[in-house]
Parts: C-alpha cells; sequence; structure tokens
C-alpha cells in the first residue's frame, strides 16, 4: 500500500527562473585574456562576480582569425550588448596575456561608450619558474 500513496503526490515541474538583473552602480571590471589563439573578455562588478563574458571562438571565429584585434572588437561589442541592462559605464581593464589583440580589446572598448577608468596589466610573470616550451622552427 504505500506504493500507492506515493503515486498519488503531484510531480513537480521544472520551471527556469527569469533572471533580473540587478543593477550597479555604473562602475565594473573588464577582464581581457589575449592568447596566441584567442581572446576572452569578462566583465565583472567590483567584487569579482562575472556579469557577461564571450571569446572569439563563441562569436563564430576559427582558426588564426580568433587572435586578431578585429575579432577582440568583435566580442567586446557582445560583451558590452550583453551587459547594458547592468548599468555599467565605467570599467577598470584589467590584461592578461601577450596576444596580438590586446590594444584592439581596449580600443573597442573605448569605441563603444565604456569610460575607461584605469588599466592594469596582470600577465603572470615567472620568477625562474618553469622551463619554458622549446621555440618554433620555421
Amino acid at each position: 500500500m504505500p506504493e500507492a500513496s506515493e503515486a498519488k503526490a503531484p510531480a513537480k515541474k521544472n520551471r527556469k527562473k527569469k533572471v533580473v538583473p540587478r543593477l550597479l552602480k555604473g562602475r565594473g571590471q573588464a577582464h581581457i585574456q589575449s592568447t596566441y589563439n584567442n581572446t576572452i573578455v569578462s566583465i565583472t562588478d567590483q567584487n569579482g562576480s562575472v556579469l557577461a563574458w564571450s571569446s572569439a571562438g563563441k562569436c563564430g571565429f576559427k582558426g588564426a582569425k580568433k587572435a586578431t584585434p578585429y575579432a577582440a572588437g568583435v566580442v567586446v561589442k557582445e560583451v558590452i550588448d550583453k551587459c547594458k541592462d547592468y548599468g555599467i559605464k565605467e570599467v577598470d581593464v584589467l590584461i592578461k596575456g601577450i596576444g596580438p589583440a590586446r590594444e584592439g580589446a581596449i580600443r573597442a572598448l573605448a569605441t563603444y561608450g565604456v569610460q575607461i577608468a584605469s588599466i592594469k596589466d596582470v600577465t603572470p610573470v615567472p620568477h625562474n619558474g618553469c622551463r619554458p616550451k622549446k621555440p618554433r622552427r620555421i
């Protein structure tokens, strides 16, 4: 008999919660990771919680085109469009990596109407840690 009582319980439906953007004070951080193969841009609040992110591969670029300055501009535009609801008008830019799209991403941020408060290079530099890869011979 206990099986019958379990069957009568109504099944819970999985409902998606509508995400309501929390309005910020207009200031955030733009994390730009530029490698030789790709460019990743994340917009966070002052605490570091990610509000929006995108990458060149996510925007449809493939292969060597992912590391171009043009791809970085497209990535920045997509990220800014995603985080318009949060009311971010001013960002601190944190750049990591030595890829070719570093400056392209910063120029795109300035072009699309976001004030740049500061630019900081946070590229990790080893204090003679691991042995680096051998250089390519072409």
